[in-house]
């Protein structure tokens, strides 16, 4: 790979890890099976993707799916067929999460990752060990949403409204908020 890719996949590898997943590992026994097979590149990304011969890449994936986000979360879902290695595109997606500002749910096989902007990821498995092919992947982009009503926004709004002290020359100076 080029410098700047493999500058990218170094920042992937360490969020892996930093979330908990194996990324050395299976970063080697990728470096270790493409000496062996051919992995297929994609560049411009659509709904539904499938490879021409080879299983794609999930590196040349990730770099594409990072440059291409504000286009691909238009699309709202993105499928993928045939992929190597689906556990190295984790971070960059999570990554992608963070750029677009929205949640994304990646599925393949029986796992589930939600990605919150590139500071969590919820997994539905506590399983180390993942598939190093996968027939279908599923990328959804979900939409915003609060997690509380208007009416407990408001009631909670109408109970601070006790602690609020009257504006005036006095309080500014002496005693609300931070001071001049």
């Amino acid at each position: 790979f080029s410098w700047g890719v493999a500058e990218e996949v170094a920042k992937c590898i360490r969020l892996l890890e930093l979330f908990g997943f194996q990324g050395i590992k299976n970063l080697n026994q990728y470096y270790q099976s493409k000496m062996q097979k051919n992995f297929e590149n994609i560049r411009l990304i659509n709904q539904s993707n499938k490879p021409k011969e080879f299983l794609f890449c999930p590196i040349t994936l990730g770099v594409s799916f990072l440059d291409q986000i504000k286009s691909i979360e238009d699309l709202k879902k993105c499928s993928f067929k045939e992929l190597a290695y689906p556990i190295l595109l984790l971070p960059f997606l999570s990554r992608s999460s963070e750029i677009s500002g929205k949640k994304i749910l990646f599925v393949f096989d029986k796992f589930e990752f939600l990605l919150n902007f590139n500071i969590n990821i919820y997994c539905n498995t506590f399983k180390k060990n993942f598939p190093t092919e996968t027939r279908k992947v599923d990328i959804s982009f979900l939409d915003n949403k609060d997690s509380f009503s208007d009416q407990d926004w408001n009631a909670l709004y109408k109970l601070s409204e006790d602690t609020f002290v009257e504006e005036s020359d006095i309080s500014k100076k002496e005693t609300a908020g931070a001071g001049l």
